[in-house]
């Protein structure tokens, strides 16, 4: 996500299209958006910025350590972005009867048998997107119970103005000059 650009993102198909030079498989990543994901990217697009969550520098997305930062903020440094994946993995193994080949897909990751990657013909999208639909219900669920300071200062490292709905602490000061947070 952190390079990802308002150009990849196919908003009538409800997809993003990871372009091959991003991915280590060295291949396009299809990603199917739910309906959840298209309303934040839809209160998150401007007119003037490349990537959807943009750097402190022109021209740049945000580095690497963005989203650490955000953990260690929330006092969560024990935690790390890796750890969304697993949790993810985890879930479809766990709580649903998706087959591991579509976890395995929606995780991009490769192939390691050479003869069953030759006969893969499909990135499974179809079934992916169903996937995400009930990643989605699953986490939509249980988003309601987070904090109001978690949703904030996850607003407030991104962009000041993503998500206007939500209020920041008034602790959580903002610079007038450029929009972005002191916090």
């Amino acid at each position: 996500m952190i390079g990802a650009r308002w150009s990849e993102i196919n908003f009538a198909a409800r997809m993003w299209t990871v372009p091959t030079a991003r991915m280590k498989s060295g291949r396009e990543h299809r990603v199917p958006l739910t309906a959840a994901a298209m309303l934040v990217l839809k209160r998150m697009q401007k007119e003037d910025d490349e990537f959807l969550f943009p750097g402190t520098k022109a021209g740049q997305g945000l580095f690497n350590m963005a989203l650490l930062k955000v953990l260690e903020r929330m006092g969560r440094g024990d935690l790390t972005a890796h750890g969304f994946r697993a949790t993810f993995k985890t879930w479809a193994t766990e709580r649903t009867n998706f087959p591991r080949e579509v976890t395995e897909a929606a995780l991009a990751h490769a192939i390691e048998d050479k003869v069953e990657a030759a006969y893969r013909r499909s990135d499974l999208f179809d079934k992916r997107r169903r996937l995400m639909d009930a990643w989605d219900e699953f986490c939509g669920k249980h988003a309601l119970r987070l904090p109001l300071r978690v949703l904030a200062l996850c607003r407030l490292h991104f962009r000041c103005k993503c998500n206007r709905n939500i209020a920041a602490p008034k602790s959580m000061a903002r610079t007038r000059s450029n929009g972005r947070c002191n916090a």
